[in-house]
């Protein structure tokens, strides 16, 4: 148990660094609503989507091509998406029902889900958890391109608006634009691949880092309702609901382990760049990514216990 707990707080310990900095940054002005404003763009539009491709091209789509697999956890997603939408319907303020949906369904798997199945599973969990997480990336930037058009302020939410919303999000270009490259195995010339490194390697730190500057305490009391519930819907119920029906259609072993980290992981920075690029509520956002990093410390390890306790992972 302590060694899943020190996993766990390893992966997650750099996250809150870099949030942390950024609240300090804010603090000494180094860093002001400006600069947040065109670093989340600069994240948005340039460097995730090139981190995005990266992590398609570079996964291994033969050795860990599992299409039960894949098919269950998409279904999982779109119907823990669908709850997460009916909730907010009935109990989440309708400006805040993309921002509360998107925070509530989509998880951090590229970085924590991704790192715990490979410290967990070794080089079957890196496989199995990149080809997911090209899954992963696509359909949760669908999902929540479509849910954040709905309810953002700046658009109007009409088939034609939201379509156009999805096919021109710049993360799920970089996915789209990589499926091919990833499939035929084209490679690129070393000195792209590394510049794109380059790109990749400022996202996640910059992202965590203007998310910190968001961070007040008047915010985080204002939405603390909000992102508890949306919190403890990311790392507690969902997770439950889409392990037990994992569990009920026959996995077992690695791949229901791998399965529920990828459920159970706290909600993706890149929730906070989207809902700050649609001009929906980013510091509701922030708020539930802190929130959910918190708390899935506590869930992770947890379902860790329970499952290998039973003996079923």
């Amino acid at each position: 148990m302590f060694a899943i707990f020190s996993e766990t707080f390893a992966v997650t310990a750099p996250v809150f660094a870099m949030l942390f900095l950024g609240v300090l940054l804010k603090r000494l002005g180094q860093v002001d609503a400006a600069f947040v404003s065109t670093a989340t763009a600069l994240v948005f539009n340039v460097s995730m989507p090139v981190m995005l491709f990266l992590a398609i091209l570079h996964a291994d789509l033969n050795t860990a091509l599992q299409p039960k697999l894949l098919g269950y956890f998409l279904l999982a997603t779109v119907v823990g998406f669908l709850l997460a939408w009916a909730w907010a319907i009935w109990r989440v303020p309708k400006a805040e029902r993309g921002v509360y949906v998107q925070g509530a369904f989509r998880g951090n798997n590229g970085i924590i889900g991704l790192a715990l199945a490979t410290s967990l599973y070794g080089d079957y969990g890196l496989s199995l958890g990149g080809v997911l997480g090209g899954l992963v990336i696509l359909s949760y930037n669908t999902l929540s391109a479509l849910v954040l058009a709905v309810y953002s302020p700046q658009a109007k939410a009409t088939v034609w608006s939201i379509s156009k919303s999805i096919i021109t999000n710049p993360l799920i270009l970089g996915v789209v634009t990589a499926i091919p490259f990833a499939y035929w195995k084209i490679g690129l010339p070393a000195w792209v691949t590394t510049s794109g490194e380059y790109l990749a390697q400022l996202t996640l730190p910059l992202a965590l880092i203007c998310i910190g500057a968001s961070l007040s305490l008047a915010a985080l009391r204002e939405s603390g309702v909000l992102a508890l519930s949306a919190s403890l819907m990311k790392v507690l119920w969902l997770p439950a609901l889409g392990t037990l029906g994992a569990f009920m259609f026959g996995f077992r072993g690695a791949e229901l382990g791998i399965l529920f980290l990828f459920f159970v992981s706290p909600t993706a920075a890149a929730s906070f760049v989207m809902a700050k690029a649609v001009g929906s509520n980013y510091q509701l956002a922030a708020a539930i990514i802190v929130l959910t990093t918190l708390l899935a410390a506590i869930s992770t390890n947890l379902g860790l216990f329970i499952l290998q306790w039973g003996g079923w992972i």
